[in-house]
């Protein structure tokens, strides 16, 4: 089978766009992959605003002492544990 050239992209928000719609294997011959690491490799960020109750802020913050994490980083593990909880009830 011969495989289709990848097209080259503009930015990062159309090659995401193309790979979210595109079948991988019209591009890629996955018998032949190898698997790779990328240790050093840190996901995109992004800046939100957040109100939250003060009482709520207050016990996290509690939370944050009890488990010497950072309470901003103790947030982003809460809600990425949920995230996952919720997409596996889901699918």
């Amino acid at each position: 089978m011969k495989l289709k050239q990848i097209p080259t992209f503009k930015n990062e928000g159309e090659e995401r766009e193309f790979w979210a719609n595109a079948d991988s294997s019209e591009y890629f011959d996955w018998n032949n992959a190898k698997r790779v690491v990328f240790p050093n490799l840190k996901p995109t960020t992004e800046s939100i605003s957040l109100r939250l109750p003060s009482y709520l802020l207050a016990r996290i913050k509690q939370l944050e002492n009890n488990k010497d994490v950072p309470y901003q980083s103790l947030m982003k593990i809460f809600l990425s544990e949920k995230v996952d909880q919720e997409l596996k009830v889901t699918k």
